[in-house]
């Protein structure tokens, strides 16, 4: 396929924060944007040329994105795979409808890895009761997991015992899981590629990342973050994957570095992801863009780190302080906006809001990233950050 070029218009099917930076970054390339999105007041509809407002699988909708766009992506892994069959049928998709059925179910994304001779955590599939005394002894402790649309900790509970992981898949409502066995981790880390059709490839560098109640807190990337042969590893396991699903766009792959330095995947997700958002500000090319690239089949540079980064994920829990300035209990009605302009005065900030109207705690509200000469200044920096914010200190485990 020849490449679509800039004046053409690119579709994206879901309207969060991933879909608001594609369609800047589209944007910013000379590129119109659609956006098919059940929000009416979505924050990627809100910045695009055309937002279609219906759901994910409604046959017009699709049509009418169809009709708009020259080629489609999608900003989540849980858009209904037949959407995106359905839209292939007129229009190129990537990725792929395959590739994003794969990630939407873990027990076929843990096949997938070891096909790619990916090392995971041992696991087992759960989809009846009669399994559960069959379970191997060593996969306990574990964490059972629903095999299908879970993301940010969502559908995860930890079992030491038989009769717990029986109560947890019940608890779960009799759904196909996966019981992994808890490993002793030591930290986690992700990787962030990008395929074209062409079989193109590039990558960032391996990211360094900490996650709080599931849902990711920090992410720091310099030369001296990981290991260089851990850091290797994942680049390489990550080229592997992306390659077994002959995929075409951005892929995250995150893993777990074990205690004794081995490294296992945990997920990858098909789409840009929260841990690469620091390339908007420290690399010559984001994430973003190179999403634009491989949907309009343009050439992929390498992406070049510039700076030190560390970036802050922001969730509407900052909005609703413990306390007010006189140190009286505050109403949990009663958001307060963050000390923006204060955080703003320190050198190397970058502020991105998402553009939601509404702070809930546990929304994703936004994020921070801090560049700067090196990482002791970049650390210091978000340290200061941090505290205006009343975010947890320190922002490493």
């Amino acid at each position: 396929m020849s490449a679509i070029l800039p004046g053409a218009t690119l579709g994206v099917i879901g309207g969060g924060q991933l879909g608001r930076m594609f369609a800047h970054a589209a944007q910013r390339m000379g590129y119109l944007t659609a956006v098919l999105d059940p929000d009416a007041d979505s924050p990627a509809g809100r910045v695009s040329h055309h937002h279609i407002h219906t759901d994910y699988n409604d046959v017009d909708g699709l049509a009418r994105l169809a009709g708009l766009a020259d080629a489609i992506t999608t900003e989540f892994e849980n858009v209904p795979a037949p959407s995106l069959d359905h839209l292939a049928v007129a229009r190129p998709v990537r990725p792929a409808a395959a590739a994003v059925s794969i990630a939407q179910d873990r027990l076929r994304e843990k096949n997938h890895f070891v096909g790619c001779g990916v090392d995971c955590a041992p696991y087992a599939a759960i989809d009846a009761a009669e399994q559960i005394p069959l379970v191997p002894a060593n996969l306990l402790p574990g964490i059972l997991k629903t095999a299908r649309l879970g993301y940010d900790g969502k559908g995860q509970q930890r079992v030491s015992t038989r009769e717990e992981l029986a109560a947890a898949w019940e608890r779960a409502g009799q759904v196909p899981c996966v019981l992994e066995k808890l490993m002793p981790l030591d930290y986690e880390c992700s990787v962030i590629v990008a395929r074209g059709q062409d079989g193109q490839i590039v990558h960032f560098p391996a990211q360094r990342n900490l996650h709080r109640n599931g849902i990711l807190a920090v992410t720091e990337v310099h030369p001296q973050n990981i290991p260089e042969s851990v850091g290797r590893l994942a680049v390489n396991s990550a080229i592997a994957i992306a390659e077994g699903l002959q995929y075409v766009g951005v892929l995250c792959v995150e893993f777990f570095v074990l205690a004794d330095g081995a490294l296992v995947v945990n997920e990858m997700a098909p789409r840009p992801h929260n841990s690469g958002h620091w390339t908007l500000d420290a690399c010559d090319v984001s994430q973003f863009e190179l999403q634009v690239r491989t949907l309009a089949g343009l050439p992929l540079t390498t992406p070049r780190q510039h700076s030190p980064a560390l970036m802050l994920n922001l969730l509407g829990d900052l909005w609703f302080p413990d306390l007010d300035t006189v140190g009286s209990p505050r109403g949990a009605d009663a958001p307060v906006e963050p000390r923006w302009a204060d955080v703003l005065a320190l050198p190397g900030a970058h502020l991105h809001l998402y553009g939601k109207t509404e702070p809930r705690r546990g929304r994703k509200m936004g994020h921070l990233t801090i560049t700067g000469k090196d990482i002791d200044t970049v650390r210091s920096t978000a340290d200061f950050a941090a505290a205006l914010l009343g975010l947890p200190i320190p922002l490493s485990e």
